[in-house]
């Protein structure tokens, strides 16, 4: 299927806006009561709003997966880097004509890692991915100066005179500049969010802002506000496409990239969630997913099948009238959004090991899963409709026909899978 025409102007803009650390429970839409996000709420009423999308348990790893279409074990070789060997859906879509850009948290370049390189090719590595520009957090080490006096590089420098902005701010604001300025070409914006990671600090909303020295106080009672001022800057991107008259001709993704902080309880209408960010049950890869445009998307609907993040790759490339690359291991959802025929994925396949120190081996490894059964390649086996939490793995003797058939089939899918593809190094545990 191939949507765009010969004309560049035809093509529908693109933009794809993945929050950190903000797991499915965290909006109203999904349940939440401690939080208020209505303009998100709007698109998840008014657009697709999947109920069964499952990230990757982590940050790098996420991002990893999503700008490749590759499963981890393929490509992923250190926590905080991006091979640069590897082709990202910037490239795909620059190359077929599309104006790009990335704004945000970038953490691709390698930095204490064997791979890390000259600080002049790091400077130009969104370039290399296919991004025309940029405005990013954690480009160049200072991890921590993400919201109020925030270290940011934009194209290849760093900016000067933040000492009284917020870091969320300048790299949206940027973002809008760059639709406007190419309001009559077609783009892909890709916003990797600062927000809504720890240290869990005042927004510029908080009554704490007001006075300088409290806004690197750390509460976790400030987590509702970072949750809340999210879904002010989506109102914020919405807006300036309608004032233009492009929303129309625009896909409008929200996502995260990997459940909530474990120091996060979220009150929802089924009781308190506590967030798993890096582990794989739930609570670390159950992400909200919105897909908004109000023209090819003319009515909402909810899309109770699965995703994973590989199949964004291949998603965005149909949608921009570009052959699905044949390396992608992800499924293309053009289909579904365009209002055709779509055929649902059976299972999702997770490989975990974000290659870091200071976490909890139980929770590296990989499974395959579908919405009621999960194998892990430890022999773990949970009905997740009667365990969500999986706490009580099912035994292989005590499987009844229906549950042995999943992991029969299941457990062939791991045994397809190599251990990776590429050389790991001598301190990497199978």
């Amino acid at each position: 299927m191939v949507i765009a025409s010969e004309s560049e102007e035809q093509k529908p803009n693109i933009i794809l806006v993945m929050a950190d650390d903000m797991g499915f429970e965290c909006l109203s839409s999904n349940g939440c009561v401690s939080y208020h996000t209505p303009f998100l709420d709007k698109l998840s009423a008014e657009g697709i709003k999947f109920t069964y999308a499952f990230s990757q348990p982590l940050c790098t790893p996420s991002r990893v997966k999503l700008m490749t279409g590759k499963y981890n074990y393929r490509n992923y070789k250190a926590f905080g880097y991006l091979d640069i060997n590897e082709q990202t859906i910037g490239n795909l879509l620059k190359k077929a004509g599309y104006k790009t850009c990335v704004v945000g948290k970038w953490q691709l370049n390698g930095l204490k890692t064997k791979f890390e390189t000259q600080t002049e090719e790091m400077l130009h590595r969104p370039y290399h991915f296919g991004f025309d520009e940029y405005c990013l957090w954690n480009f160049l080490g200072d991890s921590e100066h993400r919201y109020a006096s925030p270290k940011l590089f934009q194209n290849g420098k760093q900016l000067e005179g933040l000492e009284d902005a917020y870091g969320p701010d300048i790299v949206s604001n940027y973002a809008l500049d760059f639709i406007e300025k190419n309001k009559d070409k077609p783009f892909f914006l890709y916003y990797p969010m600062i927000l809504v990671h720890d240290p869990f600090v005042p927004t510029p909303d908080s009554k704490e802002w007001s006075d300088k020295n409290l806004r690197y106080k750390q509460n976790n009672r400030f987590f509702k506000d970072m949750v809340e001022y999210t879904d002010k800057i989506i109102n914020k991107l919405i807006s300036r496409l309608e004032e233009l008259e492009l929303a129309e001709n625009t896909i409008f993704i929200f996502t995260c990239d990997n459940g909530t902080n474990y120091k996060i309880v979220t009150q929802t209408v089924n009781g308190p969630y506590h967030g798993g960010k890096g582990t794989m049950p739930n609570a670390g890869t159950h992400v909200p997913l919105l897909i908004y445009s109000p023209k090819i998307i003319e009515k909402g609907f909810k899309y109770s099948e699965l995703f994973e993040f590989s199949d964004f790759l291949p998603t965005l490339a149909e949608l921009a009238g570009i052959p699905v690359p044949a390396y992608t291991d992800g499924k293309s959802l053009a289909p579904l959004i365009l209002g055709d025929k779509q055929e649902n994925r059976k299972t999702i396949f997770i490989h975990y090991d974000p290659l870091k120190g200071g976490g909890s081996e139980r929770w590296y490894g990989r499974f395959i899963r579908n919405k009621e059964y999960k194998l892990y390649n430890d022999g773990r086996f949970y009905s997740l409709k009667k365990d969500e939490l999986e706490k009580n793995p099912i035994q292989k003797n005590d499987l009844t026909n229906k549950e042995l058939k999943y992991w029969e089939m299941f457990q062939q899918k791991l045994d397809e899978t190599p251990p990776h593809y590429f050389k790991q190094p001598a301190e990497y545990k199978k």
